[in-house]
């Protein structure tokens, strides 16, 4: 379970009651799900496999306990992933969040860093979901290289500081090396003098979040560590620094500082006054600039008779590889590929969540792994499963359940007891699909080669480096061990966008109550503002101005729906006062899958007039007292040309925009088709037939009955969806402009096939162009087919 419902669930019967009424919910929706593939992450029998994925990255070395500085809440009493910490609190409920170490279970995703980045070329997904995972995962090349730590004299402290550069050429520039304050030979390092500055630094450092830390805006913070690398390129004495722009989970945890050559160092030496050297010159020569050069370019002020390291003259890259080779030959450092992305911490201090499938023996504090025959490990039942505030888990309570006997020797062990994250049971869910009922494995392998991939996965892009690439990790290991037949686990990903709360208009008054234009050049700060009804607006041009004065322009936006706005729309309510179809219709009709719309209530009753339309386009007029007959208005006849090109004109275009998404464009197509109907004679039963079916994938309520209501014995679901026949999709007439003396006088419309003799007698017929012939002889005639008649009198 997430964070959020966590939280809301302390209480277990609102648990279950959410479950049943949301899926009540679903049903009344008429959404066409297989409820008995039905399944709950919550659930033993699913979980079980849950546990047992864990168990085979154990097997691999993928899973391990390691003592990390972890994302700790007080407030949520966990710990939280780097995603999920936005600005120095959690991205639920808004809560601080602090920096502190402790051992927690880690998944080895960075062992599948490339193969995440490479297999993103296949997927036929967003571009921009795909370049945030790249970002994520932030492959980048460089070198490792060893800076000697030494005092203020340049004595040797006996400590090698190991940096990452991805720009080794710029080695002669690095004129300070900054530290993370966690990194692990920091202590060591500081001199008595420093030592309160850099710890309470340290301290300081604690309460910032990774990202907070990394902003580009923020100002540069550090303190001076009291101790000197020496540069083993130059020889030279730089500071050791320690700031918090540089993580400890990243690189080495250490950089070198080039301060002419990177924005970030640049302004942290501007502001403790710290040398600059430049080292690279643009290719242009133009070097005058007081900002930091951060692009390739030709090296100067880079050689060194001591070391014997020169790269002056040379371009960036060149220099970068001569660098890289030099600090190899000489012990220096090495080559060195490293990505942004941390092993996955995968541990939380809730309740709700899998219990991992390991003991730990109380004698020898050994690890141990469950037996598969022994999943799945349940959550014993609790009275009380909020957190402790402490830091120690929920399950510490369950005493008894923490208690056990390792099985081979039956000396006492005890269980863990932190949990799996709620991306746990969603890394694997759409496999289960495929087979929920399997008590012997997680998926069948022949129903997961017939079933997977996912065709098309519908998500929001907030879950791009969280859901989407764990669930990608995920199932490449299942794909190492033979679970699953496919390198990737959603072949098609489509981004929803919101559906926003009605538009809400805000006017403004001044302290005397009067109105105040929102365009007016005075300020608004010291207005009050006050939300106006809808009843109350009217729409001129482009602007929302209040009805009894256009004067008085007003603010109109629609904001994401939201109980503290007050603006969320019960589906429920929507069912009860226009019927499922309609609310599922109109939120089809409001725009494009992915484009966020604005709610209206005035659209609904829209596509509610359609639906209504259409029933007794089928059914016939009520009734004197309401009601409808049971029988239709269709007719067994043959349907005309015309008609049969009416429909699969609509059948085409219905076919061609679900495939693209645009079901709104859909449903437009079958609104002109309902329109054409009307205007027939007659209606014949397999136009109308076909039409209900293109219908029933919006409207399935009301496209049953009407299916039932032609005589049809089974449920249209069966069906066969139709399709669009080619020699009805070809228009048949075309319009041609007419010309009297080579002037354009009129159009007639006539058949692609219509010959000089039938088209002018369409012409001369016509009631506008008639008066241009009548009593007139013709001297000629000019006609080319599909084109243009020309007509000269004589």
């Amino acid at each position: 379970l997430s964070l959020p419902l966590i939280c809301s669930f302390i209480d277990y019967q609102s648990f279950i009651w959410s479950i049943c009424f949301l899926v009540l919910q679903l049903k009344s929706l008429g959404f066409s799900y297989d409820w008995d593939r039905e399944i709950s992450t919550t659930e033993p029998t699913y979980y079980k496999w849950t546990q047992w994925i864990f168990l085979q990255l154990l097997k691999r070395g993928l899973a391990y306990q390691a003592e990390v500085p972890v994302n700790w809440c007080p407030a949520l009493g966990t710990v939280l992933a780097n995603e999920e910490v936005i600005d120095g609190v959690s991205e639920r409920g808004g809560h601080p969040v602090i920096r502190k170490p402790m051992r927690q279970w880690m998944l080895r995703i960075t062992s599948y860093a490339d193969r995440l980045l490479e297999d993103l070329d296949e997927l036929d997904w967003p571009e921009s979901i795909k370049e945030m995972q790249r970002n994520w995962i932030g492959r980048s090349e460089g070198a490792e290289l060893e800076f000697s730590a030494v005092d203020k004299e340049g004595h040797d402290l006996g400590a090698n500081l190991l940096v990452y550069t991805t720009r080794p050429d710029t080695i002669f520039g690095a004129t300070y090396v900054v530290l993370a304050p966690e990194h692990s030979l920091l202590s060591s390092l500081i001199s008595e003098e420093q030592r309160v500055h850099v710890e309470e630094y340290i301290e300081l450092t604690a309460r910032k979040s990774e990202l907070e830390r990394t902003d580009l805006q923020k100002e540069k913070t550090g303190v001076f560590s009291g101790s000197y690398a020496k540069n083993p390129a130059t020889g030279e004495i730089v500071p050791i620094w320690v700031a918090d722009y540089v993580l400890g989970s990243y690189g080495t945890g250490a950089i070198m500082a080039v301060p002419a050559h990177d924005s970030r160092d640049h302004e942290f030496a501007l502001k403790y006054k710290l040398p600059i050297i430049k080292v690279v010159s643009p290719l242009n020569g133009n070097c005058d600039s007081e900002e930091a050069y951060a692009d390739d370019g030709i090296m100067i002020n880079s050689s060194s008779s001591s070391s014997g390291l020169n790269i002056d003259g040379m371009l960036s890259k060149d220099a970068a590889l001569k660098v890289t080779e030099w600090v190899e030959a000489n012990g220096f450092g090495k080559k060195k590929v490293n990505y942004k992305l941390r092993d996955w911490l995968f541990a939380r201090q809730r309740y709700w969540g899998e219990p991992f499938p390991v003991i730990y023996r109380d004698d020898t504090n050994e690890m141990l792994p469950l037996q598969e025959n022994q999943l799945p490990l349940t959550l014993p039942e609790l009275d009380d499963f909020t957190p402790t505030g402490t830091g120690e888990p929920p399950l510490t309570k369950a005493t008894d359940w923490v208690k056990t006997v390792e099985p081979l020797s039956g000396k006492p062990a005890r269980r863990e007891t932190s949990t799996m994250p709620q991306w746990a049971g969603s890394c694997w869910y759409y496999l289960r699909f495929m087979d929920p009922q399997n008590a012997s494995m997680l998926v069948d392998k022949a129903k997961e080669s017939y079933w997977g991939p996912v065709d098309i996965y519908v998500g929001g892009a907030e879950h791009s480096v969280l859901h989407l690439l764990y669930a990608r990790f995920w199932h490449k290991v299942l794909y190492d061990i033979g679970v699953v037949s496919t390198k990737e686990p959603f072949k098609c990903l489509i981004n929803q966008g919101l559906i926003l709360g009605e538009v809400e208009y805000t006017a403004y008054r001044d302290n005397k109550g009067r109105w105040v234009s929102a365009d007016s050049n005075s300020s608004l700060i010291d207005c009050y503002q006050e939300k106006v009804p809808a009843d109350k607006v009217t729409k001129v041009g482009d602007h929302y101005v209040l009805k009894d004065d256009a004067n008085i322009r007003l603010n109109a936006r629609a904001y994401k729906m939201s109980k503290s706005r007050g603006n969320v729309i019960n589906p429920d309510d929507v069912v009860s006062e226009y019927g499922a179809d309609s609310l599922r219709l109109y939120e089809m009709f409001m725009g494009p899958l992915r484009d966020s719309k604005t709610w209206s209530t005035g659209g609904i009753e829209g596509v509610h007039r359609f639906l209504g339309r259409t029933w007794r386009l089928v059914v016939g007029t009520p009734l004197p007292d309401g009601s409808y007959g049971v029988g239709t208005t269709v007719t067994d006849e043959e349907p005309t040309l015309d008609q049969l090109r009416v429909l699969h004109k609509c059948i085409a275009r219905v076919t061609e925009e679900i495939q693209e998404t645009r079901f709104n464009t859909a449903i437009s197509a079958m609104m002109e088709f309902v329109n054409a109907a009307y205007k027939w004679d007659t209606q014949p039963k397999s136009v109308i037939e076909s039409f209900i079916l293109l219908l029933s994938p919006f409207a399935p309520h009301m496209a049953e009955e009407l299916w039932f209501r032609l005589g049809n014995s089974r449920s249209l679901a069966h069906e066969q969806f139709p399709e669009g026949k080619s020699e009805y999709l070809k228009e048949s007439k075309l319009v041609l402009p007419v010309q009297i003396n080579g002037k354009t006088r009129g159009t007639i419309l006539v058949d692609k096939e219509c010959s000089e003799d039938d088209a002018f007698q369409i012409a001369a017929s016509d009631e506008k162009l008639s008066k241009y012939l009548t009593g007139k002889g013709i001297r000629k005639r000019i006609y080319v087919p599909g084109r243009i008649l020309n007509v000269i009198p004589r």
